[in-house]
């Protein structure tokens, strides 16, 4: 079928096709973070603004000031909390999930106050 040269070859490259995809699953598994617990760790315990700019998705605006940067360094989270906020025509509802958990566990749903709710949905 293949001669010792072209399975050589095609070995090869199987594997450093097989070790890139690894190296990226491994970096995205383990250095970004996956909940609101992960998150606040990366950027406490970040080392520049510049680090924390990273987190944000492209095309969002990063409003993060150096002055928010320091200030979250310098003082500890009461409470870490991950919220879910769903989003209808007349109504918008916040939902409180846990944190650090494998399967996300609701624990409280209140539907926002019309204030709030245009709040969010200027955002």
């Amino acid at each position: 079928m293949f001669s010792g040269e072209k399975r050589s070859r095609a070995i090869t490259i199987f594997l450093v096709a097989v070790l890139l995809l690894s190296g990226v699953l491994y970096y995205v598994y383990f250095f970004t973070p996956k909940n609101s617990l992960e998150l606040y760790q990366s950027i406490t315990f970040a080392d520049s603004i510049d680090e924390v700019q990273e987190l944000f998705l492209d095309g969002y605006a990063v409003n993060l000031t150096e002055d928010d940067f320091k200030y979250i360094q310098d003082h500890t989270a009461n409470r870490v909390g991950q919220f879910t906020l769903f989003e209808y025509n007349a109504k918008s509802y916040v939902i409180m999930t846990s944190p650090r958990t494998k399967k996300l566990k609701v624990l409280t749903i209140e539907e926002l106050p019309e204030e709030i709710r245009v709040f969010f949905s200027d955002l």
